[in-house]
């Protein structure tokens, strides 16, 4: 409501408890009180000449406490005329109050960034950007590794050599892969600090990659296999026993970690799972072998009234596996370099062709279509049936190499 403002009018103010209450004043135009349920506070409007208009908050005239006491006058009726005729006075002149502002916080903001280190940046890049990224902790792990040694280090004083030593080291070492992968998080990361003056410059924006990628080419050793699969044991009752299926059945890490207990049948020692629940929506049956029912029988010995095997909730699957593999990263060292639990399956593969298990077979196994060529309608009915025993020998003598201490690859016929 418009009102000519009064120290008298202003002493007998209460709080508004029926949402906020402004008076506008009419002897300085656009001086407003707004009043609240616990402060009353001065704002002033008014357009810059050439410009926007801008709202000026001059600050509390009083505050009340939850008893509804009233606290003195902190900016009194004349002050706040004052502060609006001194704005009213600059805004005729062109002067934004506003844009001088943000220019200053601005500046201060830069000045800030300059000084800031690059661990400082880091965390920063984690908490605004790599926080809404589904890769965004493997990411921010990487980074912190690779960045190391600079933790202290002026983030402005980052050159591209000092970055594009770290890509070539690692292809040096024969990680090229893994050299791409850091070039294409450290190209990202300097280009959202130099957009925000943390860097002067993009210095990551021309870094060279080693050339030598070939798509998902990692394949793991028996060895390695056998490592990761003893340092399961040591993940809990929960991750152990999930990481211990993904090896012994080679089956992908959706279908093991969202399994439930109507797709096992431990008499028959196979998983079936429905179209719905694949990636390709084809039916697929699963032997299981020696170690892989011994996993399924003792924790169906704990089981709750949960449809899912792996659960913390009993109502969902568990979630969280990226955490989880993270933690057995640790628990492996630096025995195997980066790995993903896709490379499981292609070691399998590989395994069991070295040891002369059909195409086919393995292809069922792993639940995808024959890479060699199209089967027809026949052979593909053959494939999904009566392999299922061939399949079944395959599983068996995966689980002795990988659970045996030396495992030998014996050539199976047939």
């Amino acid at each position: 409501m418009r009102k000519k403002l009064t120290d008298r009018f202003l002493e007998k103010i209460k709080p508004s408890e029926g949402g906020r209450v402004t008076y506008s004043d009419t002897l300085r135009p656009g001086l407003q009180l707004r009043v609240g349920l616990r402060k009353a506070s001065w704002v002033y409007e008014k357009r810059v000449k050439g410009g926007p208009k801008r709202k000026h908050t001059l600050g509390a005239y009083c505050t009340w406490t939850t008893s509804g006491q009233r606290i003195p006058v902190q900016i009194g009726l004349s002050a706040a005329r004052e502060r609006a005729l001194e704005i009213e006075l600059e805004a005729g002149q062109g002067v934004d109050r506003v844009e001088l502002a943000e220019r200053t916080r601005l500046a201060k903001e830069r000045a800030v960034a300059i000084r800031m280190t690059v661990s400082e940046v880091l965390d920063i890049y984690e908490r605004l950007k790599l926080s809404t990224l589904r890769t965004g902790e493997e990411r921010a792990r990487e980074l912190r590794k690779v960045l190391s040694t600079y933790p202290h280090f002026p983030a402005n004083d980052l050159t591209k050599a000092n970055l594009q030593a770290i890509i070539d080291e690692k292809a040096a070492a024969g990680k090229f892969v893994y050299a791409n992968r850091l070039r294409s998080y450290l190209r990202a990361f300097t280009h959202w600090a130099s957009r925000r003056d943390y860097l002067k410059e993009d210095v990551g924006f021309d870094l060279e990659g080693t050339g030598r990628e070939m798509a998902r080419d990692r394949v793991l050793s028996v060895d390695d296999v056998r490592s990761i699969y003893r340092a399961t044991f040591e993940l809990g009752p929960l991750w152990g026993p999930m990481f211990r299926l993904l090896v012994l059945t080679g089956q992908r890490r959706g279908e093991i970690a969202t399994l439930r207990w109507s797709n096992v049948d431990l008499k028959a020692h196979q998983l079936t799972l429905a179209g719905s629940q694949t990636k390709n929506g084809k039916p697929h049956i699963t032997h299981l072998s020696a170690p892989a029912s011994s996993e399924l029988e003792e924790l169906s010995c704990g089981r709750d009234s949960s449809e899912f095997v792996f659960t913390t909730t009993g109502k969902t699957p568990s979630s969280g596996i990226s955490k989880a593999k993270r933690n057995l990263d640790k628990l492996l060292g630096d025995d195997i370099s980066h790995w993903r639990l896709h490379d499981l399956r292609r070691a399998m593969a590989t395994a069991l062709a070295e040891a002369g298990v059909p195409e086919g077979v393995v292809d069922r196994i792993q639940n995808h279509s024959a890479s060699g060529s199209a089967p027809s309608a026949v052979a593909r009915v053959y494939q999904q049936s009566n392999l299922l025993p061939q399949r079944a020998v395959a599983l068996n003598r995966w689980a002795e190499m990988v659970t045996h201490k030396s495992p030998k690859i014996v050539r199976l016929n047939g």
